[in-house]
């Protein structure tokens, strides 16, 4: 999903587009999906570049791992970006909560692993069918690579357990805004047809320098639906500091 970004931002930034604990070829274990623990995952990762500091862009659950990071590592992000998930204990969660569509957040454990088990495609067909503004633009090329990639074995404990460690999530990252509000610049993006305006009333919760933006056509699947004009809103957010 990040090509046509990372081919654009790769002119003037050296670009780290790391798969998270569990996810994509990354190694499966049990455990360490609370967002706090995979922030630090992603430090070990800039560790090992030897990468002080990044601009840090990121889409869905990559949402709650960035913030994480950011409260965990302030000096080490110059400008944040979120697109188009909330972020958990932070703003209106109990009512976003409350949105049937997001029934999978609660969906999950051994049994729910055994009947999406040979039925990845069917499960994740849900998700970029009823999250999309045009499910069209989310192309069968697409699907078969991440459904090939969620029947990886681990692949879909690991999706699950992601949102097992909401309720860890929730206390920490209430804890973390109990100490301080995110100081760095934030651009918080939403689909027009999915969480729109209600990204930035999520982070004007966790931040003090928050900057609105809508993907309009786009449902939440902004870099399938609307890469170019996503593109090039970040691209005029991260070179504001240039």
């Amino acid at each position: 999903m990040w090509v046509p970004m990372a081919k654009d931002l790769m002119h003037d930034h050296t670009v780290v587009v790391p798969d998270l604990r569990g996810l994509g070829l990354s190694s499966k274990p049990r455990g360490g999906f609370d967002k706090k623990s995979q922030a630090q995952d992603v430090a070990a990762v800039l560790d090992a570049l030897k990468i002080a500091s990044v601009d840090l862009v990121a889409h869905d659950i990559g949402n709650m791992v960035g913030y994480a990071f950011a409260a965990q590592y302030p000096t080490r992000v110059s400008r944040l970006v979120l697109i188009d998930a909330p972020v958990p204990g932070i703003g209106p969660w109990e009512e976003i909560l409350k949105n049937p569509l997001l029934w999978h957040f609660r969906f999950g454990g051994p049994d729910m692993e055994r009947l999406v088990e040979g039925r990845e495609r069917i499960y994740l067909d849900r998700f970029w069918n009823e999250f999309s503004a045009d499910p069209v633009k989310f192309t069968e090329d697409a699907r078969e690579h991440y459904a090939k990639l969620y029947a990886l074995p681990g692949a879909m404990h690991s999706g699950f357990s992601q949102f097992a460690a909401f309720d860890q999530d929730v206390i920490d990252n209430r804890a973390f805004l109990a100490s301080a509000k995110l100081t760095m610049p934030v651009l918080a993006v939403g689909g027009e047809y999915s969480f729109g305006p209600t990204m930035a009333t999520v982070m004007r919760f966790a931040a003090t320098d928050v900057q609105e933006a809508i993907v309009l056509g786009s449902g939440h699947w902004i870099m399938e639906e609307n890469p170019k004009a996503t593109v090039e809103m970040v691209r005029a957010f991260l070179d504001a500091t240039r």
